[in-house]
C-alpha cells in the first residue's frame, strides 16, 4: 500500500512540476504580447475546458471543443497525468503574424523560452525556504547552511548499524543498535556530543590510533565503552557502519538557505550531467578497444552511467515511494531536487528543449535571418525522436530495476 501511495504522490508531483514549468512559459508569453491559445493541465485527450465568453468564464460543451464560442485563451483539464502544455499562437520563429511567438523580439523570445526554467527554480527556492524554516534534511556533503542561525534537530540518532569482524568496535564490545551519544579522549581533553554521523567521523579522524571513550545507549541503558581506534593509514578507524540524520532549522536566514541550496543543487545537477556524459563517451570508446581489460573498464563505466540515470518510471516507482516512507520533509526535498533537474535539463542545448530552441533562434539571429518553419520542425522533430529513444531505453532500465527490487 505504501508503494501505491508513493506512486500516486509521484505522479501528482511530477504533473505539478511540469505544469509549473509550462505556467512559466504562459506568464512570459502573456506579458510579452504573445497570444496563448490554450493552457492545459495534463495531456489530451481533453476532459473539460473553459473559455471567456461575453466577459465571463464558461465551461465549454464537448460539441463546442472543435469550434468554441468567444475568443482568446482556453483553459483545459486533460486525462493523461504527465504534465501540462502552453500552446502559443504561431510558435515557429518564422511566423510573422501579430500576436505570434515568431513576431516577438529576440529578447521577448528569450524570456518566454526560459520562463519555464525560471519557474522550476522558483518552485525549488520556495520549497527549500519552507523546509529551511520547518527543518531542512541534509543529503549533500557540506550542504549550505547559515551556521549562526541553524538549530540542529536530531531525527534519527547516530546508531551503530553493523560491526566489522575483529575490528576495534567489535573488540571493544560495541553492538549493532547501540546509539552513540558522546565521544571523548581517554584524558578528557576533547569531548564531543554526537548529533550527526559527521561528528563521530570527524572525532575519529582527529584521534586515529588513540584510545577513545564512547558513551552509548543500549536497550535504554547508558554504557561507557573504551575503544582503541586504528591508525589513520588503516582501511577503517572504528570498524563499524553508522547511520543517523538530523534537520537544520533556520529563522531569518531561511530564504538565504533556500536560495543557497537551490544554487548548490543546480551545481550538483550539472556536475552529475557532466560525469554522466564523460562515463558514457569514455565507456563507449573503451568498448571498441581490442584489450579485454579496457573493454571491461568500458562496461563498468557504462553501467555507472546507466545506474545514474532514472526516467519517470524510476522516479515514480522507486524514488517517490522510498522518500514518501522516509517522511514529508525528505519527500519535499526530492520535489525541490526534481524541479531543479527539470530546470537544468531544459537549459541544455538540445533542439527539442527550451535551451536548444533558444540556441537555434540565436544562431539564426547571428546569421541575420529567420529560421524557416520547415527547418525548425525538421531539427526539433529529429531531436525529439532521439529523446524518445533515450527515454525508452531509460524506461526499460527502470523496469528492470523495479523487477530486480521486487
Amino acid at each position: 500500500m505504501s508503494v501505491f501511495i508513493g506512486v500516486i504522490i509521484g505522479i501528482l508531483m511530477l504533473m505539478l512540476l511540469v505544469t509549473a514549468h509550462e505556467f512559466g512559459h504562459f506568464i512570459m508569453a502573456r506579458r510579452n504580447g504573445v497570444t496563448v491559445k490554450e493552457f492545459g493541465i495534463c495531456f489530451p485527450p481533453r476532459a473539460v475546458a473553459w473559455r471567456k465568453v461575453d466577459g465571463k468564464w464558461r465551461k465549454l460543451k464537448k460539441a463546442e471543443w472543435d469550434n468554441p464560442p468567444g475568443k482568446g485563451l482556453i483553459i483545459s483539464l486533460n486525462w493523461l497525468p504527465i504534465g501540462g502544455f502552453c500552446q502559443m499562437y504561431g510558435e515557429s520563429d518564422a511566423d510573422n503574424r501579430r500576436g505570434s511567438f515568431g513576431k516577438a523580439s529576440y529578447w521577448q523570445k528569450t524570456k518566454i523560452l526560459f520562463g519555464g526554467v525560471a519557474m522550476n527554480w522558483l518552485v525549488s527556492f520556495v520549497v527549500l525556504t519552507v523546509l529551511a524554516f520547518m527543518g531542512m534534511p541534509h543529503f549533500l556533503e557540506n550542504q549550505f547552511v547559515i551556521e549562526s542561525d541553524a538549530k540542529v534537530v536530531p531525527v534519527v540518532p547516530v546508531t551503530i548499524g553493523s560491526v566489522v569482524a575483529d575490528g576495534p568496535a567489535e573488540k571493544a564490545g560495541l553492538k549493532a543498535g547501540d546509539i552513540v551519544k558522546r565521544a571523548q579522549t581517554a584524558l578528557g581533553d576533547d569531548a564531543t556530543a554526537i548529533i550527526l554521523t559527521e561528528d563521530l567521523l570527524d572525532f575519529n579522524q582527529r584521534h586515529a590510533g588513540e584510545e577513545v571513550i564512547l558513551s552509548v545507549e543500549r536497550d535504554g541503558a547508558a554504557l561507557t565503552i573504551p575503544v582503541e581506534l586504528n591508525e589513520a593509514s588503516a582501511e577503517y578507524l572504528l570498524g563499524a557502519g553508522i547511520g543517523g540524520s538530523a534537520n537544520y532549522r533556520s529563522t531569518w536566514s531561511a530564504p538565504i538557505v533556500g536560495l543557497g541550496t537551490t544554487l548548490q543543487l543546480t551545481g550538483e545537477t550539472f556536475k552529475g550531467l557532466g560525469t554522466l556524459c564523460v562515463n558514457l563517451v569514455d565507456g563507449l570508446a573503451k568498448k571498441l578497444s581490442q584489450n579485454s581489460d579496457t573493454r571491461q573498464e568500458g562496461t563498468e563505466e557504462l553501467k555507472v552511467a546507466g545506474d545514474s540515470v532514472s526516467g519517470p518510471v524510476g522516479i515514480i516507482g522507486i524514488l517517490f515511494p522510498a522518500f514518501t516512507e522516509s517522511g514529508a520533509r525528505n519527500l519535499f526535498f526530492l520535489v525541490a531536487l526534481i524541479s531543479v533537474s527539470l530546470a537544468c535539463m531544459n537549459v541544455l542545448p538540445i533542439p527539442a528543449l527550451d535551451g536548444g530552441r533558444w540556441l537555434m533562434i540565436t544562431l539564426a539571429r547571428l546569421k541575420k535571418k529567420r529560421l524557416s518553419k520547415a527547418t525548425e520542425e525538421k531539427i526539433v522533430g529529429r531531436s525529439f525522436m532521439v529523446i524518445l529513444v533515450l527515454a525508452l531505453v531509460v524506461t526499460v532500465l527502470d523496469i528492470f530495476r523495479l523487477i530486480g527490487k521486487g
